[in-house]
């Protein structure tokens, strides 16, 4: 079974992912801020990552470009979940290390597709 942490500061965001997720045959693992996401990955890196734009703590251009460098920190996947939706914000999340990109609010179908497009579904 493959894994995925949700890194996302609304509790609704994470709840709606984990259902679709888990639908799709995930273990799920939560982390509401780019911080406590980074500690989940240093004790069990997850094969995929949502991963949201704008959270306290530690945004998710940080959490990506941290992740990436930690010891088996370039396995996962990473898919922004954001409602950053500018050719700019996306370049930038790409260019620091994310797979893939989706708009909040987002669907089951759009999240599958997403998680075929980067090798996971």
């Amino acid at each position: 079974m493959k894994s995925c942490l949700i890194v996302d500061d609304s509790r609704v965001i994470r709840r709606v992912s984990r259902h679709i997720l888990e639908s799709l045959d995930f273990a799920v693992e939560e982390a509401e801020d780019g911080q406590l996401g980074i500690d989940h990955c240093k004790a069990a890196m997850p094969d995929v990552v949502l991963l949201d734009w704008n959270m306290p703590v530690m945004t998710g251009i940080e959490f990506v470009a941290k992740l990436r460098t930690l010891p088996g920190g370039n396995v996962p996947k990473v898919i922004f979940c954001t409602t950053e939706n500018d050719m700019a914000h996306i370049r930038e999340a790409i260019s620091a290390g994310a797979d893939e990109y989706v708009m909040k609010p987002f669907d089951h179908e759009t999240l599958q597709i997403k998680l075929q497009l980067v090798g996971m579904v």
